[in-house]
């Protein structure tokens, strides 16, 4: 599991980049990628990391994660509702990566190291393959209102990932006729 989250982190901050280097068209596809990958990433991290991890570092760290984890659905919604050809775009995507690879920072250095010394390498194996079931079926978008809180993600995480896709799909229709 963490070595997958490690991965996805590298993958998030390599996007970020491209998000900041490109234009047009390109660049809009390129946001919507880390986008989803943020969102699923995210919903992943609530359901299976963050339980374990309040095991292992306690309350106090994964509520604070949790927390970042709902301001920055928050910015990112915001984020997904603008045009990303536009200057104010720009200048929230930069304040929002600076934020969202902070946290990474955090979640790297606070929870992943503690579960690889306590957890035993079969155990985040078996956690590894049930993060990538949960982020194959995740929300595409962020939802605010249920990020930050791993009961609502399980809850009402299947029913926003369908209307994701279906909007997904909807736009790609759009775009290609």
């Amino acid at each position: 599991m963490v070595g997958i989250l490690l991965a996805q982190h590298a993958e998030i901050r390599e996007l970020f980049g491209k998000v900041r280097t490109s234009t047009g068209r390109r660049r809009q596809e390129t946001f919507d990628e880390l986008r989803a990958l943020l969102a699923a990433h995210e919903t992943g991290e609530e359901v299976v990391l963050r339980p374990i991890s309040r095991q292992v570092v306690g309350p106090e760290v994964t509520d604070a994660r949790n927390h970042e984890e709902k301001a920055a659905s928050r910015d990112l919604a915001d984020l997904d509702r603008m045009e990303a050809s536009s200057v104010e775009f720009g200048a929230k995507l930069a304040a929002f990566e600076h934020t969202v690879l902070e946290h990474a920072e955090r979640e790297e250095r606070e929870e992943f190291e503690a579960l690889r010394q306590v957890r035993p390498e079969s155990e985040l194996v078996r956690l590894g393959r049930r993060l990538r079931a949960i982020q194959a079926i995740a929300p595409t978008h962020p939802h605010p209102s249920v990020a930050g809180s791993p009961t609502a993600q399980r809850v009402f995480g299947p029913v926003v990932s369908l209307v994701d896709r279906l909007r997904d799909a909807r736009r790609q229709t759009a775009a290609a006729g």
